[in-house]
């Protein structure tokens, strides 16, 4: 069964962040994203006019080696910008995860914010895993799937899981923006941040494959 996603990465190399920190846009908004080469990938993006982005200012950073100002649109400025990934994020983007961008991601001084659509929860697993292996953190905002509902009854949390994810929703960890860090909430329960968001993350995943029903459930070892 197909689920939506909501999250936001956070790495320094992902495209386009150092140029939100330099120029600090409002946001920029990625409609579009082509790869021509695993290095290189053409995006096309949109800025505020009243932020008076040149192309100047777009070239001047190292990571864009290529502009094309497509115009006006509205109270946009629209621009298809050439840039070169970093070799993490090229890796970490390689797979095919089955997911699809739903909304124009908004790339910011802090990371990327997307809505995705995944096949299964399985894809958004091995995504979000693949970024994280290479240096990406994803900070899930929310997860939802439709034609379903959760059975409070039989999602088979353990103690400790209920206890780090009450504890994080109470403090507004999965809020956006975020109102406490992982290392906070670490702390309330004693644990180290590592312990702190292996509880999260496997209580999340048995709250997901609780709501999907019995026939998304996937088999994995015991935690």
């Amino acid at each position: 069964m197909a689920i939506t996603t909501e999250f936001a990465l956070r790495s320094p190399s992902l495209p386009l962040v150092s140029v939100a920190d330099g120029l600090q846009p409002d946001g920029i908004e990625c409609a579009h994203a082509l790869c021509l080469r695993p290095d290189v990938q053409v995006f096309t993006v949109r800025f505020d006019s009243d932020d008076g982005i040149t192309e100047s200012d777009l070239l001047a950073f190292d990571e864009v080696v290529e502009i094309d100002a497509l115009g006006e649109t509205g109270d946009k400025s629209v621009y298809k910008l050439t840039v070169e990934l970093a070799e993490s994020v090229s890796k970490a983007f390689e797979p095919d995860f089955e997911g699809a961008q739903l909304e124009p991601t908004v790339v910011t001084a802090d990371g990327w914010y997307e809505t995705k659509v995944f096949k299964e929860y399985e894809g958004f697993n091995e995504f979000r895993e693949s970024c994280e292996n290479h240096g990406i953190s994803l900070d899930l905002v929310s997860i939802t799937s439709e034609g379903s509902a959760p059975d409070e009854s039989a999602d088979s949390l353990t103690d400790r899981q209920r206890e780090a994810l009450t504890l994080a929703v109470s403090r507004g960890y999965y809020e956006s923006p975020r109102q406490v860090t992982a290392e906070e909430l670490a702390a309330e329960l004693g644990i180290s941040q590592p312990s702190l968001s292996s509880l999260l993350r496997r209580g999340e995943r048995q709250l997901i494959t609780s709501s999907l029903g019995s026939q998304a459930r996937m088999q994995s070892p015991t935690q």
